[in-house]
């Protein structure tokens, strides 16, 4: 790449960026000029610099809690894809099968996490991080799934029509046409996906099970009123759901980079 290259491609990157970091900054300096104007105690919303404080302090323990809690939600993240995925596939093949499946697909996905956890506590043992996993995959499977199985049917009636005309067989038609339609859709999925497992894995984590994860960090700090330490969690936690979303983007720009969205980007 040349130097003109990269220096389009630093532009390109601080105006994707740029608007996201000065409306976190913008409202990092409005909370804290707020919070002192007003006299906020800290038991009812910490000011940010409490809160980094509490962040810097804390370092190790918080982040401890966040690796455990970042292993439980991609095990969900990776159980609850790879289960998509595959009902998706099976759905395509068979139209009867993906109308059966969709209404227990959705109403699985309805059911309130607060219900969901205590249940994969009994069945997999509370102390167990299958047990979180279970919940965060639950999550996971059906945007995955929809949207997987949504991009392996949208085809082209023409991209369908010429693979027949080459007496194409179906495993040819969906290698060829089927799967590379369906990835926009599958890594869209797979976005949401992402982010919705971390915060299934805290919420299952509330319900008890080993101390050194996020949920019972932030629960445990919150019942003590220190709330610029369970702030601090919270925050371990943001950093760790985008982080899991940007992990999402590069694989999604390693496996298609054909795409018009890169395409397209790399042009200007």
């Amino acid at each position: 790449m040349t130097t003109r290259g990269r220096s389009r491609g630093v532009a390109r990157r601080l105006r994707s960026w740029g608007p996201a970091a000065g409306a976190f900054v913008a409202v990092s300096l409005f909370w804290e000029a707020a919070t002192r104007a007003l006299d906020v105690k800290s038991f009812i919303l910490p000011k940010p610099s409490e809160i980094i404080g509490a962040f810097v302090e804390t370092w190790d323990v918080v982040w401890g809690a966040g690796w455990n809690t970042l292993f439980e939600s991609v095990g969900g993240l990776v159980f609850g894809t790879v289960a998509g995925v595959l009902v998706a596939l099976v759905t395509v093949r068979w139209e009867p099968v993906r109308n059966g499946l969709m209404p227990f697909a959705v109403a699985a996905n309805a059911m309130p996490i607060i219900a969901v956890a205590p249940i994969t506590n009994a069945m997999f043992g509370l102390a167990s991080p299958v047990s979180k996993m279970a919940v965060a995959a639950v999550v996971v499977f059906l945007p995955v799934m929809i949207n997987t199985a949504r991009g392996l049917v949208d085809v082209d009636e023409k991209e369908l029509e010429l693979m027949r005309s080459l007496a194409a067989s179906p495993g040819e038609t969906l290698r060829r046409v089927r799967i590379p339609n369906a990835l926009p859709f599958f890594f869209s999925g797979l976005r949401v996906g992402a982010t919705l497992s971390i915060i299934a894995a805290i919420v299952a984590e509330y319900f008890g099970g080993p101390q050194d994860v996020l949920g019972q960090y932030i629960l445990t700090k919150a019942s003590l009123l220190a709330f610029p330490e369970a702030w601090a969690g919270i925050l371990v936690a943001s950093i760790l759901g985008i982080g899991l979303y940007l992990l999402v983007l590069g694989l999604e720009r390693v496996a298609m980079p054909w795409h018009i969205s890169f395409r397209g980007a790399e042009t200007t």
